[in-house]
């Protein structure tokens, strides 16, 4: 690989080929004293007429990113931000080639010549490099400058791949912007590009150590597709589609090809996947009790094919499904007596006959300090002179010493004294009601104030 100095190096062994050309094919004789230069065209002067001197200019116009070698070498990093390896810097090269001519013709003469040199020399070999890079090559008798013997150690002969020189034909629209953006005027020219250019670092990367033995596993591809999820409060309980989920229950995950060598569900944010029963588990559907430490609120969830690696038959993760969602509910809680576990605190009454107290809640799961809650209270056994009253409380202070806690007091302010239902919504979730019946209003879980 070349190092920083290979572009410039490109420049000067071009360079180096046409003035080798001008020699060769005795044009000083035929147009007169020629120099050869690599310039931008805005910087040089076009010769002026009785002078007899001409000109070719060779200009890097453009570099570009060879798509070839664009991923050689990735990833140079390994997880812990090590070096790995240094993947080369892979350029295009685009040059382009001007005559400047003194006299009628010369221009054309000149550039006529430098495009057959360039048409015969498709490539430039390791040797013609070496030679341009540590010898003069003068055209009017004068050594290089000292800049360029110092692209002896740009080390481009030695890259991997060698250097090819092929023909880009502009079109009118091209060569019209081209020259318009190098605000110099148009002369006879011709475009090419060098490829590819291999800029690599020498930095010291960190090497594994060689697998003294390989193991290969083939496994078949069968990738789990859920379709849908179901609640079913226990085991012996008929399995429904738009129940409620609550804690305790069992999730039924419905789909095609759920079953795998080691299945298992990912659910929510925990750490360690759910591992079903094995009768539980079928291509159709999989049915798995909610753990306790999942939190309430929208969960996700997916279907995990572990597979057996190695020569020591390791669990890994595997094929996983699509991913799915659904909300576990809170849960008010009851008390041994069947009451429902809410406790009123430190009533007061106000004088406009409202009621202000501590409404604790127990709830299951626990609540962590950074979910949202919001107690709502619906009234029951309201007149029919007047709709039933309702309020809500959201976002009540944390004053547990904790992180988490299943009882959630709320502070309730300007309540009419009254009985109510009560629903605690927990990160969008809302705890269920119940009624004594399919058709009656709800009546549990309530309080009364």
């Amino acid at each position: 690989m070349s190092n920083a100095l290979g572009i410039a190096a490109v420049t000067a062994v071009l360079k180096d080929l046409l003035n080798n050309g001008v020699i060769a094919n005795d044009l000083n004789g035929v147009v007169g004293q020629v120099t050869v230069s690599a310039l931008p065209p805005d910087r040089i002067t076009a010769p002026a007429s009785g002078t007899q001197t001409s000109q070719l200019n060779i200009f890097l116009y453009q570099v570009l990113a060879n798509t070839g070698w664009a991923t050689v070498g990735l990833p140079a990093r390994n997880g812990a931000g090590e070096r790995i390896s240094n993947p080369p810097l892979a350029l295009n090269l685009r040059y382009l080639l001007t005559a400047y001519g003194a006299r009628d013709f010369d221009a054309e003469i000149l550039l006529g010549y430098a495009m057959q040199l360039l048409h015969e020399t498709p490539g430039l070999g390791r040797d013609a490099i070496r030679t341009a890079l540590s010898a003069p090559s003068p055209v009017t008798g004068e050594e290089l400058p000292d800049p360029f013997t110092a692209l002896a150690a740009a080390d481009l002969a030695d890259q991997f791949e060698q250097l090819k020189i092929s023909p880009i034909y502009l079109d009118t629209e091209e060569v019209y912007r081209l020259w318009s953006a190098m605000q110099a005027h148009y002369r006879p020219s011709m475009a090419y590009e060098v490829t590819a250019v291999l800029i690599q670092s020498t930095r010291p990367t960190r090497s594994a150590l060689p697998a003294r033995r390989y193991h290969l596993d083939v496994v078949s591809f069968r990738q789990p597709v859920v379709e849908r999820v179901l609640s079913q409060a226990g085991p012996n309980e008929p399995i429904l589609a738009n129940a409620p989920i609550l804690p305790g229950h069992r999730l039924v995950i419905e789909g095609q090809q759920l079953r795998g060598a080691f299945t298992r569900v990912q659910l929510g944010g925990l750490a360690t996947p759910v591992e079903p029963a094995p009768a539980e588990v079928t291509d159709r559907r999989i049915t798995v009790t909610l753990p306790g430490a999942l939190r309430a609120g929208v969960q996700g969830f997916q279907v995990v094919h572990l597979l057996e690696i190695g020569e020591l038959r390791e669990l890994r993760r595997g094929v996983e499904s699509n991913v799915a969602a659904f909300v576990l509910r809170p849960r008010i809680l009851r008390r041994p007596d069947d009451t429902d576990d809410i406790t009123v605190t430190d009533p007061v009454n106000a004088e406009d006959g409202t009621r202000s107290a501590t409404v604790t809640v127990r709830l299951a799961p626990a609540v962590f300090r950074e979910q949202r809650l919001a107690l709502f209270l619906n009234e029951i056994g309201a007149p029919a002179d007047r709709p039933a009253r309702a309020y809500s409380f959201r976002d009540p202070p944390w004053t547990l010493p904790g992180d988490q806690s299943d009882a959630i007091a709320f502070p309730v302010r300007g309540v009419l004294p009254g009985t109510y239902v009560v629903r605690v919504q927990v990160d969008g979730a809302e705890s269920p009601l119940q009624s004594a019946a399919a058709d009656a209003p709800f009546s549990r879980p309530r309080v009364t104030l």
